[in-house]
């Protein structure tokens, strides 16, 4: 799983960053040999705990995240995902992730993607808005 990073600068002036591992599909199924597995938090990515950097104030999806430093952890159920900001940025996988210093929670649709992804990628546009691909599925959200 190697490291990989999408960063973008917003039209806001934002700087998004996200530094990731890519885990690879290699011919197994998503959420039965491979996270995310329904119901259960994920480290969004491979090895250490993926983190996500804003420069500034931005609003996510509509709620206020401030600038700094968080661990992407997200949670699946069905075609709804809970995007996770945790103030604790600097941790391995989702071991020792704590729900108390999340900073902010958010949910959105998944998508079935256009293209298959063998390897988990990230991607931030100008807009703001964020997009993780894996294997069939797209989760979008938007960073104001």
């Amino acid at each position: 799983s190697p490291p990989a990073k999408a960063s973008e600068t917003t039209d806001n002036g934002a700087v998004i960053t996200i530094n990731y591992s890519q885990p690879s599909v290699k011919g197994r199924t998503i959420g039965k040999d491979l996270e995310p597995m329904e119901g259960k938090v994920w480290r969004t990515g491979a090895n250490k705990a993926t983190v996500f950097e804003v420069s500034k104030d931005v609003k996510v999806e509509g709620k206020a995240l401030p600038a700094g430093k968080y661990g992407l952890f997200t949670i699946v159920n069905g075609d709804e995902w809970t995007i996770i900001f945790n103030k604790t940025a600097d941790q391995w996988g989702a071991f020792s992730y704590k729900e108390a210093d999340d900073a902010l929670r958010v949910k959105v649709k998944g998508d079935k993607a256009k293209d298959f992804s063998e390897k988990m990628t990230f991607a931030v546009d100008k807009k703001g808005k964020v997009s993780l691909m894996w294997g069939d599925k797209q989760v979008d959200f938007k960073v104001k």
